[in-house]
């Protein structure tokens, strides 16, 4: 800002009064002084701070902060929300709150249980009028051997790649049941279409293939490049165009869900080696190897009460004693502005990923995904493999796995890291 000094901004006082008039009492007009006067005068320049706005009451204006919207985690780790604007609004904030939510990986465990049943005999009193009776009675329990899980998820790697499905795939596109196409094309899919659909989603993630792979994937050796980043979103719409297509919805008890799903083991494999280790300890009881997934699913709900209340296990079972919920599911399923379901897009996280040039890419990884053991995924000097395989986590865990079957271990909090030691001598051992 500039200002002119006080003291040089008045004229000087001697500037002569203009040519022929008279100095009155009340009114004096001065003349302009010489030209040659006013660029003698000096001229003094203020240079005061820079000034920033200040809103009335001496506050400043709040700072920019990106929405938050509320929701819930349920018993299994899932994220469940009913904000109302990702629900009506455009369809940024939904789509925002799924990248968000994104970011946190699943949790993937391998859990080993061993039991047995035991015949026990007991003594029971029987009353038979005024005579008492007394007599043996065989019952059975089950008795849990061993029961321990083993954190897989932590080794999970990178951001996670954003996948949709194909157009000609069945799926949850806004409906109660599943169709192909989009927009206008949407048909009902047909039940031989469901069903190959539902067999290959089940052999897919046995076999730890990555969610955007077609059926043929395992047996087609021409299909290049299926690990590009961009191959893997199938559909013709993006998964912004499903957000606003989802909050355009006036549906009632509307949902979208956002699946996240683990790849790259051999996770059929991984089970059966588990299986034969703690077979070879001479367990006998009854084995089971499975898998266990929490925070698996990003689920984006309608806001009304009504979806609020389903949303709560126990207010569902109160319905559904009382022989309510059957005709809500009625609604639900017949009503055209009963329920719908999105579920086209999700999340892949990789626990293991080939990578190259190759056109091999697709053959070499399904022929190596039957392998128990990790191999290098490709003979191709070009591709290389990133990430853990899972036939060397299973050799720095087979040991602790035995061990704890032989041990009878039961705990409920995952085993992060396995205790089997290295000596120096297996070391020296070409290939350990």
């Amino acid at each position: 800002m500039v200002t002119l000094d006080p003291e040089f901004a008045q004229p000087k006082q001697q500037e002569h009064l203009i040519a022929g008039d008279a100095p009155h009492s009340s009114h004096t007009t001065l003349a302009p002084p010489p030209f040659e006067q006013s660029t003698a005068d000096p001229v003094v320049l203020h240079f005061s701070q820079p000034e920033t706005y200040t809103a009335p009451g001496g506050e400043d204006p709040p700072l920019f902060t990106p929405y938050e919207a509320s929701y819930f985690v349920s018993g299994v780790g899932d994220v469940i929300s009913h904000d109302p604007h990702l629900n009506e609004d455009v369809g940024e904030a939904l789509y925002r709150f799924l990248l968000s939510q994104a970011v946190t990986p699943p949790q993937v465990f391998l859990r080993c249980q061993g039991s047995h049943c035991e015949t026990h005999t007991r003594f029971v009193h029987s009353q038979d009028g005024d005579q008492s009776h007394l007599k043996t009675e065989e019952y059975t329990r089950r008795v849990v051997d061993f029961d321990f899980k083993i954190d897989i998820g932590q080794h999970i790697f990178g951001e996670p790649t954003h996948w949709s499905i194909g157009d000609t795939v069945p799926a949850y596109r806004g409906r109660m049941f599943r169709e192909v196409g989009v927009s206008s094309e949407k048909r009902k899919a047909k039940k031989a279409e469901v069903k190959s659909a539902k067999v290959w989603d089940s052999e897919r993630e046995s076999k730890g293939f990555p969610p955007w792979v077609s059926s043929g994937y395992a047996w087609r050796e021409d299909q290049p490049h299926i690990m590009d980043g961009n191959s893997v979103l199938k559909s013709s719409w993006t998964l912004r165009q499903w957000a606003d297509d989802f909050c355009s919805s006036r549906r009632f008890l509307k949902e979208f869900e956002y699946r996240k799903v683990v790849y790259g083991w051999n996770f059929d494999a991984l089970k059966a080696a588990t299986r034969s280790v703690i077979v070879s300890t001479h367990y006998l009881g009854d084995l089971e190897v499975s898998l266990e997934t929490i925070n698996s699913m990003i689920s984006v709900r309608s806001h009304n009460h009504l979806s609020r209340a389903l949303s709560n296990g126990w207010i569902k079972f109160l319905l559904i004693i009382t022989l309510i919920y059957p005709f809500l599911w009625l609604f639900r399923r017949f009503h055209h502005r009963g329920g719908g379901i999105w579920r086209v897009c999700g999340g892949a996280y990789a626990l293991k990923r080939v990578e190259g040039a190759s056109d091999k890419t697709c053959y070499s990884l399904a022929k190596n995904a039957g392998q128990a053991s990790g191999s290098s995924g490709s003979s191709d000097p070009s591709m290389k493999v990133i990430g853990l395989r899972e036939g060397v986590w299973f050799r720095q865990w087979e040991g602790t796995i035995r061990r704890a079957v032989r041990d009878r271990l039961q705990r409920s909090d995952p085993l992060l890291a396995s205790d089997d030691p290295v000596t120096s001598t297996t070391t020296m051992l070409d290939g350990y």
